[in-house]
């Protein structure tokens, strides 16, 4: 942002340098070819008169001589013509040569005509300025007096007006970036810290503290009030997730306990419940149950959303640990679990995260695999992505059923019977994206459901930190 106003700040210094300096050298161009065109215009009516005589004699000995002294002082070239167009006399033994515009004045003159001021000498124009003035002698054109003068000064001269305009505009570009640079520090000082200070409310949401304020008083009085307002906002997310974190502590002490002797009592019932409340009781204790496996849902996902930032994790060892633990109830069920893919890789995720990820996945695998399938867990490499894959050989889901399959509490409609809360695979999903990764569900060739999980990769050390 701070090179967008600099820029602005310039853009506007620029277009003021441009329309003071561009009239003012303009106007000095033409001032300078203006007085050009009228000393030009002076001598070359003074030739007309003085040639009157030579040309009614026919002896332009002596206006000849005057011709050469006025172009060795002056550098123009002067010519006189005749009636029609006859050469009479000339500054030097060549004359000069006309373009088309030049040839154009002298006849002009010859009917005459007086010479109109030139349009405006470019400074990259090198043709020269040709003047002519009729020659009267007793109100009858007998002739034309020609001068052609060079431009070259003219041309230097509006050369320097344009190279000083430039240099002014350049200095006052130098001056705007020294003026401007602390004025865009000084409004965007508050901007910065309310970027820095989004980070700093996220990692004190993490931490369970407050978040460091981050107005300064400093700045434009909008940014200052904004500042304040951010941070009075920050106060307020601290303290609502502080007190969410601390309901969700609370509720895990204070609802489970109860609930385990709820259970605890309708199993001491067992025996004791007259044969027609017999199917009540039995309800009661699978209600019980459900219960229980909700609230370590909630309290699963509530661990996840806040789990801490992401660090380097070993694949393979949160993998093997995960096969192991679940290894014994997958035999049981004669399903048999398998490793796959490559070894040795890393992730970047939170402590615990990659177990939580499998643990979910895997018990969705187990549950909904018939005996004697298998559930396959394989570890893929990638450029800046690793991935975790879980693919089983159960019944499946219907392919409109993929996306919404992590929303919490879903259920497929044909699996409205089968244990569970509808918590796992939303648990999976919001670890991963914690993480910085993606889960997705897939239905691969051959049946079953593959449970696919992307994590990122550690990025490399820092130059300064290689030892």
């Amino acid at each position: 942002m701070r090179a967008r106003l600099l820029v602005i700040a310039l853009f506007l210094v620029g277009l003021l340098a441009v329309g003071l300096g561009v009239p003012l050298a303009l106007s000095d161009a033409r001032s300078a070819q203006q007085e050009l065109f009228t000393d030009r215009l002076t001598d070359t009516i003074f030739f007309a008169s003085i040639a009157q005589r030579p040309i009614t004699e026919a002896n332009a000995t002596g206006l000849e001589g005057e011709l050469a002294r006025y172009e060795q002082v002056y550098g123009v070239a002067v010519t006189v013509l005749g009636r029609d167009g006859q050469l009479i006399a000339s500054s030097r033994d060549i004359p000069p040569v006309l373009d088309d515009d030049g040839q154009e004045r002298v006849r002009l003159a010859l009917a005459n005509r007086r010479s109109e001021p030139y349009p405006f000498v470019m400074p990259w124009d090198p043709r020269p300025v040709v003047l002519a003035e009729p020659v009267l002698v007793d109100g009858e054109v007998r002739g034309a007096a020609v001068t052609v003068s060079p431009t070259d000064a003219l041309r230097a001269e509006e050369l320097r007006a344009w190279s000083t305009v430039a240099a002014a505009a350049l200095l006052a570009l130098a001056l705007g970036v020294v003026v401007a640079l602390p004025v865009v520090r000084w409004i965007l000082r508050p901007v910065h810290r309310l970027d820095e200070g989004t980070g700093r409310v996220a990692a004190a949401v993490l931490a369970g503290g407050a978040a460091e304020p981050v107005s300064d008083g400093s700045g434009p009085p909008e940014l200052r009030r904004l500042s304040a307002s951010f941070d009075r906002m920050a106060d307020t997310v601290t303290q609502a997730l502080a007190a969410q974190r601390a309901f969700v502590a609370d509720a895990s002490h204070q609802l489970r306990n109860p609930l385990t002797a709820l259970r605890l009592r309708l199993s001491n019932l067992d025996g004791h419940v007259d044969a027609a409340a017999a199917e009540d009781h039995l309800a009661a204790l699978e209600e019980a149950e459900r219960l229980s496996a909700v609230l370590d849902g909630l309290l699963a996902l509530a661990r996840a959303e806040w789990a801490a930032a992401g660090g380097t994790v070993d694949v393979d060892t949160a993998v093997e640990d995960r096969l192991e633990a679940w290894r014994p109830l997958a035999e049981h069920l004669g399903v048999r679990l398998i490793r796959g893919g490559a070894r040795g890789l890393k992730a970047s995720a939170p402590d615990g995260g990659i177990e939580t990820v499998l643990d979910a996945v895997l018990d969705n695998a187990v549950k909904f695999t018939p005996a004697g399938g298998s559930i396959t867990v394989a570890t893929l490499p990638g450029q800046d992505r690793i991935e975790i894959s879980v693919r089983d050989t159960g019944p499946g889901m219907a392919g409109e059923d993929l996306e919404r399959a992590t929303d919490r509490f879903w259920r497929a409609p044909d699996q409205s019977n089968v244990e569970g809360s509808g918590l796992g695979l939303a648990i999976a999903a919001r670890t991963a994206e914690l993480a910085g990764g993606a889960l997705r569900l897939e239905l691969p060739a051959g049946g079953g459901l593959r449970v696919v999980v992307r994590l990122p990769v550690p990025a490399p050390p820092a130059a300064d930190d290689v030892p």
